[in-house]
């Protein structure tokens, strides 16, 4: 599941690293109308090949009866294990540092380094980290284990973190160039390992209620990184400081909860059944 899951995650998370290109190019060559036809051309075409190639997997026998009661007391189970929950808001911190990222990277590469026209590139370049990151994660995590590779990734954030916010500190804020794009490569590809392990660590003991659980997985994860990238959005000076300092404490305080995590029952949530 961990090596599905970065190869999902990382196609999750390349669409917003992506996206300032894609949409240059569309505006460049026909105009900002043009972006409306574009969404509204892809809808039609996820949606034929949704129906076309995405027919219901699960067999009637295992399915569980859709009524609202069931759904809430199922949804109760998942919440009450404390594994899950401990892995949904550190899965919540690492997607908020990614969204505090993506919220002032475009102030970040004008105020501090007067990157404009060329800030679809070097926003891209950051992408490279979360894909190489899937790919290495794939080959490895069978060896090491989505535990090591959680951990390890996280101490890699705090390090980085830290080093990117004393080498602010020591230029003034303004760091050099070369070492904000290698140490945000590095960061980015730490995102990239922990993304994929994280979500799946969070599902391992879910069974028959992956599907509802995966749902409450991504909602209370985003709803976590939503208040956290808004605070420490909050805090941007035109430095890379505030951005320096959400790595470094994503990277603590989602150490200690995997490790807490690692602690907690792993026994399989059992679901609530209604007849049919």
């Amino acid at each position: 599941m961990a090596r599905i899951m970065s190869f999902m995650f990382v196609l999750f998370i390349l669409v917003p690293m992506l996206a300032p290109a894609m949409g240059q190019i569309v505006l460049a060559f026909a105009g900002w109308r043009a972006i409306f036809a574009v969404y509204l051309a892809l809808s039609v075409l996820l949606c034929i090949w949704l129906v076309a190639r995405q027919p219901e997997t699960l067999p009637p026998q295992s399915r569980i009866r859709f009524h609202p009661a069931t759904l809430v007391q199922n949804g109760a189970r998942i919440l009450r294990s404390r594994r899950v929950t401990l892995l949904i808001v550190a899965t919540g911190l690492v997607f908020g540092a990614h969204l505090q990222y993506l919220s002032t990277a475009a102030d970040i590469f004008f105020d501090v380094y007067g990157v404009s026209t060329m800030f679809p590139a070097y926003f891209a370049a950051f992408a490279a980290g979360i894909g190489l990151a899937s790919i290495v994660n794939a080959q490895v995590v069978r060896r090491f284990g989505m535990q090591a590779m959680c951990e390890g990734a996280l101490l890699g954030l705090v390090i980085l973190g830290l080093g990117l916010l004393s080498v602010s500190l020591v230029y003034e804020g303004r760091p050099p160039f070369v070492a904000f794009m290698a140490m945000g490569f590095v960061i980015f590809f730490c995102i990239g390992i922990l993304f994929g392990n994280l979500n799946a660590m969070a599902m391992q003991s879910l069974g028959q209620l992956a599907g509802l659980g995966a749902s409450l997985i991504a909602s209370g994860s985003s709803l976590v990184a939503v208040i956290f990238a808004v605070a420490f959005g909050a805090f941007y000076n035109q430095t890379p400081m505030p951005l320096a300092s959400g790595f470094l404490i994503t990277g603590v305080l989602g150490f200690v909860l995997v490790r807490l995590a690692s602690g907690a029952s792993q026994e399989p949530v059992i679901p609530v059944k209604r007849a049919a």
